[in-house]
């Protein structure tokens, strides 16, 4: 294949040319051109091969310089570059070879030699473009494209880093800040909290992968509540509730928390905080309630940064496989988180 390429079909395409061009002048002027001197016919037909040679050998080295000159990008202004130059060589080079070929054979040069000897050259330098340069621009838009892609992928993970992170400072402040008060009056329970802070980071930190187990989840969300608990007030009524079935399903980590903090931040009136989480096919249901003060500030009312961010991670990580939602009933807020899991 490689040695008919580079030998047989330049000459061929010469050959098409020529006979394209002289099957049009014949029907124009009523002649066959089998009739004529067969000494004039293969001078002419050794010229169209020339061309072939010369023109394959042409497009190839400016293929070449192209390929050379820039990186593989496919956009409208490269491909129309690239057509413009080689039509404009494919013309010179014709217009050198077959206008005194045409003049010193027949009746000599007419308008309508030159115009067939300019627009079927044309004609088919443009079709062997497309042909040739067809697996060229592919390759080149599966490289854009997959250089987009990864451009796009570091993008959003870099996003979902900083906004994971954000969760860090304000939850490390509280942690603190109850370790601190405990200090005074209860050490053994500040001892136990500081031993809770160490496994809450540990996982934040250490055991994350791409997705966790939800159990593993739930397990964190329990030692946060129980850190909470101890920093609360005497008048917390809480209910918390996960179902049993929420075990080995594998979720993003670190997506229930925000409304679990959220409900502890702003948690007021009479102090009603439930818990809930539910299966059902593969949907996971996280609901948490919380009452409210009665003069709540504006804060309350957006849920909280944390909620904000929330939504920007699930639109990265569960584009279309999620729904959440936030809700004020009389003096309790509401959040409700479904997932739609692997």
């Amino acid at each position: 294949m490689k040695f008919f390429r580079k030998y047989i079909f330049p000459a061929l395409y010469g050959l098409m040319v020529y006979f394209t061009i002289r099957l049009l002048h014949d029907v124009d002027i009523n002649s066959r051109f089998w009739k004529r001197d067969w000494g004039l016919n293969i001078f002419e037909m050794s010229c169209s091969v020339v061309v072939g040679y010369a023109g394959i050998y042409l497009f190839k080295r400016l293929f070449k310089f192209y390929d050379e000159r820039r990186p593989l990008q496919l956009n409208y202004q490269s491909v129309v570059r690239e057509l413009i130059t080689l039509v404009f060589a494919n013309l010179v080079l014709v217009n050198v070879i077959f206008i005194p070929m045409c003049a010193f054979t027949d009746d000599g040069l007419s308008w309508a030699d030159v115009a067939d000897i300019n627009v079927i050259p044309t004609l088919y330098a443009i079709i062997y473009y497309g042909i040739t340069r067809s697996s060229t621009w592919l390759k080149a838009y599966v490289e854009n494209k997959v250089q987009l892609e990864k451009v796009t992928n570091d993008h959003l993970q870099t996003e979902l880093k900083f906004l994971k992170s954000q969760y860090h400072p304000h939850f490390l402040f509280n942690a603190l800040n109850t370790v601190y008060f405990q200090m005074d009056e209860d050490l053994q329970g500040a001892k136990k909290s500081i031993e809770k802070l160490s496994e809450l980071l540990r996982y934040q930190l250490y055991d994350q992968q791409q997705q966790v187990k939800v159990s593993n989840e739930i397990e964190y969300l329990q030692n946060f509540i129980d850190l909470q608990k101890t920093r609360s007030s005497d008048k917390l009524k809480m209910e918390v509730n996960f179902d049993n079935g929420l075990n080995g399903q594998l979720v993003y980590p670190l997506l229930f928390l925000p409304l679990v903090e959220n409900a502890f931040k702003f948690i007021g009136g009479n102090y009603r905080l439930d818990i809930h989480a539910t299966l059902s096919g593969n949907q996971i249901t996280f609901r948490v309630e919380n009452s409210i003060p009665e003069f709540e500030s504006p804060a309350i009312r957006k849920g909280g940064i944390g909620l904000e961010n929330l939504r920007r991670r699930l639109d990265l990580l569960y584009p279309g496989k999620y729904s959440f939602c936030t809700k004020k009933e009389n003096d309790t807020f509401i959040a409700e988180l479904k997932l739609e899991y692997e």
